[in-house]
């Protein structure tokens, strides 16, 4: 898939459901998020530009007591995950509150997964380099 989006999407540790407000149908787990966005794993294969009022779970974060989020979204894609009995939903959220763009940022901040370089001690072979 073509990288098109307008900024990068933070992999979270913290899988927080994702409803569809109308009838509480669970739509999958948030995979990745950024400000506009973000991908949801789903049991469900869903189409494109599909227009949804989603309630996403939020985990527990500083500065709010808010459970949940309710955003107005898009479906802008979806692909068969690596794992053949989900898929990968990318949904564009259409409105966007500046209470909820700080509340981004905090799951964004607080969950991200980070990858980090094991600091492992400099191999014998790389010292006798350095002579």
């Amino acid at each position: 898939m073509d990288e098109r989006r307008k900024l990068p999407r933070k992999n979270l540790m913290s899988y927080s459901q994702v409803h569809e407000l109308h009838n509480g149908k669970l739509l999958g787990y948030l995979g990745d998020l950024n400000l506009l966005g973000a991908m949801v794993i789903s049991d469900q294969s869903m189409d494109k530009d599909t227009e949804l009022t989603v309630s996403i779970e939020l985990p527990e974060l500083p500065d709010t007591n808010d459970q949940s989020m309710v955003m107005h979204v898009r479906v802008a894609w979806c692909q068969p995950d690596i794992s053949p009995e989900f898929f990968n939903v990318g949904i564009e959220f259409k409105e966007v509150s500046e209470k909820q763009n700080r509340i981004i940022e905090s799951v964004m901040e607080n969950y991200e997964f980070r990858r980090q370089t094991p600091n492992y001690p400099t191999h014998p072979s790389e010292l006798d380099e350095g002579k």
